[in-house]
């Protein structure tokens, strides 16, 4: 929660002008029974055979003003607090969910598996929503309702100092009340705040996977497992929504006795002619404030506890350090520009290596192929040189320095193009799709990048650069995806392109072609593929089985050496019937 109080410092005066400008109402509010009071016994007069003759009209005219003028100053002085409170807390807010969105960006894909999507949506969504809600709540009541509560005790020791101890106890019996179940439902909150992470889960797989569900007939099982984790949020939340529910009643039932008691004691005081009439209504409306104001503090501290385990989760997010290592600059190798030294990968702590002892190199300028089987590494492999991952031993150099490097930080991914295996485009227009890769890029840049990737003529069909694109690019087939995002990539002009599967949608004379475009550029390529036909013309193929490179050659020298590559190569090429 540290880590929440730190951005109410850009909205210190509005966080204090808010809570100040309550209290001042307030003060307009505790002068309310003291005045009926005065109406009462100075303005009414005393009671003969139910009527009032002694009753001094213009006094009580008086004081009824004095009464509008509180409520209007009160009404004024509420909604100026009111904007500031709404203003901080929508700021803070809003504040909060720019930097959980800077911290998602920041973190390594290692992290981002760790957290899951659904997770990080709820923290942006409804965390950061009811984190909201507490804030506004709070410098709206949290000084108001206590000054109110203890405020009222000073004006009724003024009027009774009899009175004092049945307002004391009443106080302090409901503040332990209010503890005692802020107290249980903290964790629970918290607790039934990550059931929320499964309903959103299981909400985000059906909706991205409707397709594939009613493909297999699978509406009913996952209507099953939706239900299941609906039921334990539903469950979860009524338990602890009960307990909270306790608060109101106690407090009633506490004020209420409370006010029997008071009317009893000051009915007594009246026969003795000890308390006017008047006293005894200023207290009775004394004790009605504070019910109200502990009913209102009830719900505030159920808001603020539900506000105060959101905020530790999203805490919990915004002082995660990205797990990416970065080492000090050091000295520059005379070696190859590309070169994988014995690298190993582990995606977790007392997890089995995806990647062991691989090493090789290339030349700027070349092409190296990577293939293998599912599963073996490869998207692994080639995620290493944008420094996507962390390598667990061994290390990945470009140029002579160590893509850990600092001095690698700052323009390491601004020099590579990455197509990755899902082809993803966002909504909006294909030139603003484009302009991912370069910012700045002319039209006639993003026509080349088109051509290259072998994407221009459907686009010169559909309309040109402006033609809009749906969520995730649902308007093009999946190959039409797929040379989209090469061509976003080319746009760069990068010194590397890693092209991740992404020609699997393409037909082969298609994706010869998009192949011969690329080659015909000075760039260095990192090609995965599934296909031999893909990889076997790379100046360099590197075979992967089970995270170990089984072999790294030419076609020529793989189809001499490795068996695993031969196995690959006739299984592919005799269902073509080559």
């Amino acid at each position: 929660m540290k880590k929440v109080f730190s951005y109410f410092k850009n909205y210190k005066w509005q966080a204090l002008l808010g809570p100040l400008f309550k209290l001042l109402e307030a003060t307009f509010e505790l002068l309310v029974p003291f005045i009926v009071g005065l109406i009462v016994d100075r303005g009414l007069g005393e009671n003969i055979g139910g009527a009032y003759p002694n009753a001094d009209i213009p006094f009580i005219v008086k004081m009824c003003l004095v009464l509008v003028a509180f409520a209007l100053f009160g009404f004024l002085f509420s909604v100026i607090a009111q904007y500031f409170a709404a203003r901080t807390a929508t700021g803070v807010s809003a504040d909060i969910r720019r930097d959980l969105f800077r911290k998602i960006q920041s973190l390594s894909y290692k992290d981002l598996d760790r957290l899951g999507s659904a997770t990080m949506l709820t923290r942006m969504t409804s965390d950061v929503d009811k984190l909201q809600s507490g804030i506004n709540l709070a410098l709206r009541l949290f000084l108001r309702s206590p000054f109110i509560v203890f405020g009222a005790m000073l004006t009724a020791y003024f009027i009774d100092p009899d009175s004092i101890g049945i307002f004391a106890i009443a106080i302090v019996a409901l503040a332990i009340v209010v503890y005692a179940v802020m107290l249980i439902c903290m964790p629970l909150y918290k607790k039934t705040q990550g059931k929320l992470d499964e309903v959103t889960l299981s909400t985000r797989e059906n909706l991205t996977g409707a397709r594939v569900i009613r493909a297999f007939c699978r509406e009913e099982e996952e209507r099953a497992i939706f239900d299941k984790r609906n039921d334990a949020l539903n469950k979860g939340r009524k338990f602890v929504g009960g307990i909270a529910a306790i608060t109101n009643p106690l407090t009633y039932a506490l004020v209420n006795g409370a006010i029997i008691a008071l009317i009893w004691s000051s009915g007594l005081q009246v026969q003795l002619g000890d308390l006017s009439q008047g006293s005894v209504i200023a207290l009775y409306n004394l004790m009605s404030q504070i019910l109200i104001e502990l009913i209102k503090l009830a719900n505030l501290i159920v808001t603020v506890t539900k506000a105060a385990a959101c905020g530790s989760r999203i805490s919990s997010v915004l002082e995660m350090q990205p797990s990416l290592q970065v080492s000090e600059d050091g000295e520059k190798r005379d070696e190859p520009f590309i070169v994988y030294d014995r690298v190993c990968v582990r995606y977790n702590e007392g997890a089995d290596e995806a990647l062991r002892n691989i090493s090789f190199t290339a030349e700027r300028g070349d092409t190296v192929g990577v293939i293998g089987g599912t599963g073996s590494g490869k998207t692994t492999l080639v995620n290493l040189l944008p420094h996507f991952y962390d390598t667990s031993a061994g290390e990945v150099r470009i140029e002579g320095r160590s893509v850990n490097e600092k001095g690698m930080q700052t323009r390491l991914r601004e020099r590579i193009g990455v197509v990755p295996q899902k082809a993803v485009l966002f909504k909006g227009t294909l030139r603003e799709n484009l302009l991912w890769g370069k910012k700045d890029a002319t039209d006639e840049e993003l026509w080349n990048a088109l051509a290259l990737a072998r994407a221009d003529g459907f686009v010169r069909e559909k309309g040109g650069l402006d033609i809009p694109v749906e969520q995730g690019g649902k308007n093009f087939s999946g190959g039409q995806k797929q040379r989209l995002t090469v061509a976003r990539a080319l746009v760069r002009n990068p010194e590397i392109l890693i092209l991740d599967d992404s020609s699997s949608a393409l037909d082969y004379a298609t994706d010869a072609e998009l192949r011969a475009g690329v080659k015909t550029l000075d760039l260095t390529a990192f090609i995965v593929s599934q296909r031999a036909s893909s990889v076997m013309h790379a100046d360099k193929i590197v075979v992967l089985d089970e995270g170990e490179a089984v072999g790294v050659g030419t076609h020529e020298e793989l189809m001499r050496d490795c068996s695993v590559y031969r196995e690959i190569y006739f299984s592919q090429y005799e269902k073509e019937g080559a």
